[in-house]
């Protein structure tokens, strides 16, 4: 029997390799003037930058332009709003990674009403409600990795002992477009991919075997985490160049955002959200060195409660085998596979360990002391948590 659920809704997806050309008439659609968020430097010196500067001029399109350094603040988004508000700003438009993508849902979010951000992030905010109102909002990642081209929440952050990542959220914050073109990716850097693609598997794994999981989230994430099979080692080694792996890789993130913005996440994330906000680290090294430890951990309290008949654990044992590209029966097998194959994903991308960004022995129980298990299928108590967290130390 097929328990009940909700589905959120999600954006227009345009996707596909020179897709990107199409860009300025989708913004027509919307406006004529744009406000463009990217990231530093690497998108406004390539081609597709200037293709796009000339098909908005061609357009007679007006466009403003700020740059996101880092992980966006929410004194970024404030600076923002104040310095665009009042110059007819119809539409916003992302392009760069997960972080210039939800700097580019906030600032859309935050344009209408010219408040402080920060009154509405979840957990540190004044408690306000946000009425939905947003500028059209499009979205055209970069990199494939964090989904939020299909989430409805930007994740802004600031680092430090008081340090914090939180999402501003609402169901009408879901980007009107989204428009992948994978071959946008292509210049991403090894290091760069494997995060992304680490990150983006761990999202499909956790909403897989998530509490909150459907037979629609399941399928979507299945097909994802097929996918990242095929293409995450090649897309960050010797097929980087290679527009189909890229294109492989840019769809698994796209399903890895619909199914947990749908289905929800689990305890690696539970334990990025406070490493991020205390110390930069990127949030998919967070997640992709976490990621192998802590599906270890879970899969092993699962058996000891319930030997090989928690439904979750037929889930990782499916992916288990679905990753080695064979068929199997036995669950405990299957899932000794999978933990096999994330080991050598993670040693083949020599993926940091959490010491490499100063965290230190000492700073471990405050990040215990801050993490949840989310919609974990088993709940791990702090001890275990600290395995965790120690076994990646």
């Amino acid at each position: 029997m097929i328990e009940s659920f909700n589905y959120a809704r999600n954006p227009k997806i345009i996707f596909g390799a020179g897709k990107f050309g199409e860009i300025a008439s989708i913004i027509q659609g919307f406006g004529k003037t744009v406000l463009i968020v990217t990231g530093g430097r690497s998108f406004q010196s390539s081609n597709d930058w200037d293709s796009f500067m000339n098909s908005l001029d061609a357009a007679s399109v007006k466009h403003f332009h700020i740059a996101v350094e880092r992980e966006p603040s929410p004194e970024l988004v404030d600076h923002a709003v104040a310095e665009f508000r009042g110059k007819g700003v119809e539409v916003v438009v992302a392009c760069g990674g997960g972080s210039v993508v939800d700097a580019g849902k906030a600032i859309s979010a935050m344009l209408p009403t010219g408040e402080s951000v920060l009154d509405y992030l979840e957990g540190v905010g004044t408690g306000a409600s946000h009425d939905g109102s947003k500028a059209p909002f499009i979205a055209v990642p970069t990199t494939a990795g964090t989904g939020s081209e299909a989430t409805k929440n930007a994740v802004l952050s600031r680092v430090g002992s008081d340090g914090f990542k939180k999402s501003l959220r609402h169901d009408n914050f879901v980007p009107d477009v989204a428009l992948l073109d994978p071959s946008l990716t292509l210049s991403c850097p090894p290091h760069v991919t494997a995060a992304c693609g680490l990150d983006a598997f761990t999202q499909l794994l956790e909403s897989y075997v998530s509490n909150k999981a459907s037979p629609m989230t399941d399928a979507l994430a299945r097909s994802g985490l097929e996918f990242v099979g095929r293409c995450l080692i090649p897309a960050c080694t010797d097929g980087a160049t290679d527009v189909n792996a890229r294109a492989g890789m840019a769809y698994a993130a796209l399903m890895s955002g619909i199914t947990l913005a749908n289905a929800g996440l689990g305890v690696v994330h539970g334990l990025a959200s406070p490493i991020g906000g205390r110390f930069d680290i990127p949030h998919g090294v967070a997640c992709g060195t976490l990621i192998g430890a802590a599906t270890r951990l879970t899969i092993k309290k699962l058996m000891g409660e319930h030997g090989v008949e928690h439904p979750a654990l037929r889930k990782y044992a499916n992916i288990g085998f679905l990753l080695h590209g064979t068929q199997g029966r036995d669950v405990a097998e299957g899932c000794e596979m999978l933990i096999e194959k994330v080991d050598e994903w993670i040693e083949t991308l020599s993926v940091p360990r959490l010491s490499a960004y100063d965290i230190q022995e000492e700073d471990l129980d405050d990040i215990i002391s801050e993490t949840g298990n989310k919609n974990n299928p088993a709940p791990l108590d702090k001890d275990e948590i600290s395995t965790v967290l120690r076994m990646r130390f």
